[in-house]
């Protein structure tokens, strides 16, 4: 994952200080082993002491290939009650990783072991699900690559995004939660003026990809007009993203690790939790290039840098002078899926009204005109979610265990992209379908961790399973 050297040490560092080794057994049954844990990274020089998932090698998260089984030991080298889910991936559901749902918490010094196959292939990733910890960083890549991504031989690089604030995860959602108008903490954003949407809940102090700000970006070596594909993972807590090519037109190959008929693009809009593939050739000059993440409706901006051989890395400021536009549905209206849903008539469509509003800061998921009811279905039936939001801020869906095909948009039907999140702006109506192929109990909720948070959580229930 061409980790940092200073992140590397200090995540090496807590595995020699953590639990015992299991490397005797991975070696025997060719298990992987992640870690949580302690680790200190730097932003904009200052250290800062976050949560990390590593294996004992010091591999940042988890890379497979296509065919391969997720087979992994989960560690809690921390002092708190933790866990992973497995985003993007569809294992039964008492493996999801989802507290309290699919199986407890692991417990400080414990482990709990997973084992299923690693569908779907794709950029995938893993975080958190336990209370506010995904804020403090609880989060990393889970790449599933893909067999046409290995035979195109192309150099892959990982981009995980984030948002850092210095105060306290629990601190800022007790701001939140204050009755408006609040006093000045620093840590909310009122209403953004344009058209009274409301775009970003938490003012940042730092916007990091791969842990650090553009102040010291990473830089990955790549071939003089080589191809790259570039896997980038929006991993932040409450904040969305424009990604940013400059110049260079890059091929979007895959959303949510899913592929779609390839698009070009110079930027492209990226919701929390969602992900993109694309593949960019490098200037033919030898030049390099900055792949640049800009904050929805801010002016504020992180990002890597792909520098070729002898290529002069130019100081990239990490404000400009102009905000990022508010994130939209354009681009999700010209996807189209490569591998769409097989055609078949809906058994079940079910209306769910987002709710709430930003001065009481209490969030909600009207299922069937009813506050905390799940969605009730049964296996095999071909499911349609009608999400309305019938409030004044965008808010990524995500629903665990299934990938669903975009449908509709505000009325215009088109067969869009297969994913797992998708943002349904203010006002706006979106409809996706998904076939019921995996019985459980499983998460269908915003993924913004603050609305989550404040109640914007629902369940998906299969009748009569065990």
């Amino acid at each position: 994952m061409h980790l940092s050297r200073r992140t590397l040490l200090a995540a090496t560092a807590g595995v020699a200080a953590g639990l015992p080794s299991t490397q005797a057994v991975a070696q025997a049954t060719g298990r992987k082993t992640l870690r949580l844990m302690n680790r200190v990274i730097e932003v904009n020089g200052k250290p800062a002491t976050r949560y990390g998932v590593f294996q004992p090698s010091g591999e940042w998260g988890i890379t497979l290939n296509e065919g391969e089984t997720f087979d992994v030991r989960l560690e809690n080298g921390l002092d708190v009650l933790s866990g992973l889910h497995w985003h993007g991936l569809n294992p039964p559901w008492r493996q999801d990783g989802v507290p309290y749902i699919s199986g407890p918490p692991i417990a400080p010094g414990k482990s709990a072991d997973y084992s299923f196959a690693a569908q779907p292939t794709g950029t995938r990733w893993m975080h958190s699900h336990f209370g506010l910890q995904e804020q403090n960083l609880l989060a990393a890549p889970l790449i599933v690559r893909e067999q046409s991504a290995i035979r195109s031989g192309l150099q892959e690089v990982v981009m995980l995004l984030g948002d850092f604030s210095w105060t306290k995860p629990s601190l800022i959602f007790e701001e939140l939660r204050k009755p408006k108008p609040m006093a000045p903490m620093g840590s909310m954003k009122e209403a953004n003026p344009s058209g009274g949407m409301d775009l970003n809940d938490v003012t940042y102090d730092a916007y990091l990809a791969n842990d650090r700000t553009l102040g010291d970006p990473q830089v990955f070596d790549v071939e003089k007009a080589g191809e790259v594909r570039l896997r980038i993972i929006n991993a932040a807590a409450s904040t969305n993203f424009m990604i940013e090519l400059g110049n260079i037109e890059g091929t979007v190959l895959t959303v949510d690790g899913n592929p779609v008929v390839p698009m070009k693009v110079r930027q492209f809009p990226l919701a929390i939790a969602q992900r993109v593939d694309i593949v960019v050739r490098m200037p033919a000059d030898g030049s390099a290039l900055p792949v640049l993440a800009r904050a929805e409706g801010l002016t504020r901006q992180t990002g890597v840098i792909l520098r070729p051989p002898g290529a002069a890395i130019m100081k990239i400021g990490e404000t400009v002078g102009t905000p990022a536009p508010a994130l939209g549905l354009i681009d999700e209206t010209k996807l189209r899926a490569a591998q769409p849903l097989p055609s078949r008539p809906i058994d079940r469509s079910v209306p769910v009204d987002l709710t709430g509003n930003m001065s009481g800061y209490i969030w909600g998921m009207a299922v069937h005109g009813l506050e905390a009811v799940p969605v009730s279905v049964e296996k095999g039936e071909r499911v349609e979610l009608v999400m309305r939001n019938t409030t004044m801020m965008a808010h990524p869906m995500h629903l665990h265990g299934h990938s669903f095909q975009v449908t509709e948009i505000n009325g215009q039907a088109f067969a869009g992209a297969v994913r797992d999140v998708v943002l349904v702006p203010p006002r706006a109506t979106v409809k996706v379908v998904f076939d019921a192929d995996n019985p459980g109990l499983w998460a269908y909720h915003c993924h913004n961790l603050y609305h989550l948070a404040a109640g914007m959580f629902a369940t998906v229930v299969y009748r009569g399973f065990n």
